[in-house]
């Protein structure tokens, strides 16, 4: 579901690349769900990144319960320079809270749902991102190749943005060793901290009441405060060590 931000696209393009209909997206744009498209020559709209975006977002909002009122209300709150960077990272943290289980797919139904056709290699850099896995037994490409995918729908519109991004293969799996490596020093340090800080004096009052009470609040707001938390550090310190890079060239 990727598009470069200078990219636009027809009705019918957003609709093939959201895997939503036509109809679905004029009645998003009469609802006030998405932006009005940009009206070129013949008076044919153009849109870019961020319906693409809003349409995900709209999607995995759906995918939490809300009616499209409640979506209203909550799109209305977003403030109105919303960049399609924000958009997408806004959309992570939504997916995040209720992460999907993996499905099997077919290589057709994986092309619907990214809204384009994937060729062999791109389905092998997607194996080796571990964004899919072959079931089945592959006997390697062309006709005997295997045509069934375990996914991780989350992870599936990521892998497809990074397949068109001009960076080595082999540095995109270097710099997602990197992140796996430090997300998981995080995730244990964390959980060791909550562990000796919080479940353990819990355990000792489990006869209060209001402390019950206090922690099972807790435990259902962590997850999405804890991945606020760090996504807002992870972005600061990033864009302080691009500076001092860039600064030092």
């Amino acid at each position: 579901m990727a598009t470069e931000a200078t990219e636009t696209l027809t009705v019918d393009e957003l609709a093939a690349r959201a895997g939503v209909t036509v109809r679905t997206i004029r009645f998003y744009g009469t609802r006030g769900l998405l932006p009005p498209p940009a009206i070129g020559p013949r008076r044919v709209g153009h849109y870019g990144a961020e319906h693409l975006l809003r349409l995900a977002l709209i999607e995995e909002l759906q995918r939490q319960g809300m009616t499209l009122s409640a979506i209203e209300r909550y799109l209305e709150q977003l403030p109105p320079d919303l960049t399609a960077q924000d958009l997408a990272i806004h959309r992570g943290l939504v997916a995040s809270w209720s992460p999907d289980a993996p499905e099997d797919a077919s290589r057709a139904e994986l092309e619907r749902r990214v809204g384009r056709p994937l060729s062999d290699e791109d389905l092998d850099r997607l194996v080796a991102m571990d964004v899919l896995t072959r079931t089945g037994n592959h006997q390697g490409a062309g006709a005997g190749r295997a045509e069934t995918y375990r996914v991780d729908p989350g992870l599936l519109r990521l892998g497809v943005q990074l397949l068109d991004v001009p960076i080595a293969h082999e540095t995109i799996l270097a710099a997602r060793t990197v992140l796996l490596e430090h997300t998981r020093s995080v995730a244990h340090e964390l959980t060791r901290l909550f562990r000796d800080e919080v479940w353990n004096p819990y355990r000792e009052r489990e006869a209060d009441p209001e402390h019950v009470a206090a922690m099972k609040s807790l435990s259902a707001h962590m997850q999405p405060l804890v991945l606020q938390a760090l996504v807002t550090a992870f972005q600061r310190s990033l864009r302080e060590e691009l500076r001092a890079a860039f600064r030092a060239e």
